[in-house]
Parts: C-alpha cells; structure tokens; sequence
C-alpha cells in the first residue's frame, strides 16, 4: 500500500534518487530542501513517514525532530533519520531525539525501503501490504478483500480503510475526531457524526458473518475493535 512520505533534505542529487526509488515502490513523495520548508508542507497535510536528513541548512535535523515530537499534532509522524555521521553516540542522539530508525549514507535502495517497510509496519501499520485477520475476519490490502470465516463480504472504500486501521490497532479506543484523522486524513474538514454513518455501514457490511459485534462502541469516547 502506498504511503505519503516527506522527504527532508537539501542535496538535490540524494532528493532525486528517493523521489526516484519510492515513487517505484509506489509512494507519493513530498520533498522539501530545508526545515522551514517542511514546517510549512507539514502545517498543510500530514505525511505517512518523514525521511529527514541529519545535517541541513539553518534548523538542523536534530531541532527539527526535537520539534516535530513535542508538537501534539505531529508527534506521532515516523521519522528516520538519514546521516553520513556513523559514530554510536550520533545514532544514539538521534534515537533518544525521538527518530524511529536511522540509516547512514551511502545506503542501497533495498535497505531503505526494508527501514521504510519495518517502521510502518510498527507505527503505522495500516499503510502496509500485509494481510490482517482476527476472529475469522481477513483483510487482504493488496486484492482489497475482505472475508469473514471464509465468505467475500462488500465494503465501501470508506469502510475498507476504516476497518483497516481498526484492525491495525485492536483493542485500542479511538474518538471521533482521531478516526477522522487516521482514515479520512489530517485536514480534512467533514463532521464528526460522519464517522458514526461509516461505522453503521461498516457493521452492516460485517453482518452476514457475525462480525459486526467486533466493532464496539466506548460510551463517552469512541470506537474500538475487539478481537473477540
């Protein structure tokens, strides 16, 4: 599944090589040359994954990830961190900055997009290809199907993205609000409500098969998905 991903870095010959390889691995890619640039890109729309350069004109990337990770909005976007520093305390500087993974140049493409692959997987595992199944309910991104104990059950692609992420994170009481912007997407500026017309669709999609008593709702806070 293709993700958003910004990539933060001012060598014009390094943002063409990851334009070039994560647009083959189909990503959508956002770049910007320094950390005021990517501020402002970042006050627009959200991205998957941010890959951000170590060393960058005006606000290094160190402030720039210390930044990112005391903002509330944006303190839960992945970031790896790319540097030709190679020393074990730099590393760990990076980390304890609040980066997920970090990777020293020069690196090989297939080694960028395995980091890429293992901290989506981990922080945002909806953006994945990987099949998802609980309780006899599967999720396939890939063929974009859904089977409950083995039958095809039809959703909407409102309702697949939103069963996605639910199953993504099981057990795991999301508002409203949250919802929207996981699935919907930062900035995107639709009601509330519409989240409970979406999960009423969804749980008469899953009903055939008995699945709809997955989808709970949390009084006073939101909805979750059990995995019993």
């Amino acid at each position: 599944m293709s993700a958003t991903i910004l990539v933060v870095e001012d060598e014009p010959g390094i943002q063409e090589v990851l334009k070039f390889n994560l647009g083959q691995h189909g990503h959508d890619v956002l770049v910007a040359p320094d950390a005021e640039e990517a501020l402002k890109l970042l006050r627009g729309a959200l991205p998957d994954l941010i890959l951000l350069d170590w060393m960058l004109p005006g606000m290094s990337g160190i402030e720039l990830a210390r930044r990112l990770r005391a903002d509330p909005r944006l303190k839960n976007v992945p970031i790896i961190m790319l540097t030709a520093r190679t020393e074990e305390r730099d590393k760990v500087l990076g980390l304890d900055t609040g980066a997920d993974d970090y990777i020293t140049k020069p690196f090989s493409p297939r080694e960028l997009m395995a980091r890429i692959k293992a901290v989506l997987r981990r922080r945002a595992p909806q953006m994945t290809e990987d099949p998802v199944e609980i309780a006899g309910l599967r999720l396939d991104p890939v063929s974009h199907r859904v089977f409950g104990n083995g039958t095809p059950l039809e959703l909407g692609p409102t309702e697949f993205r939103l069963l996605h992420f639910l199953m993504t994170h099981p057990e795991r009481v999301y508002t409203r609000s949250q919802l929207l912007d996981h699935v919907w997407g930062d900035h995107v500026f639709v009601e509330e409500r519409t989240v409970d017309v979406h999960i009423r669709r969804l749980r008469s999609a899953l009903e055939p098969t008995g699945h709809n008593r997955l989808i709970q709702t949390v009084r006073g806070s939101g909805y979750r998905l059990s995995t019993t």
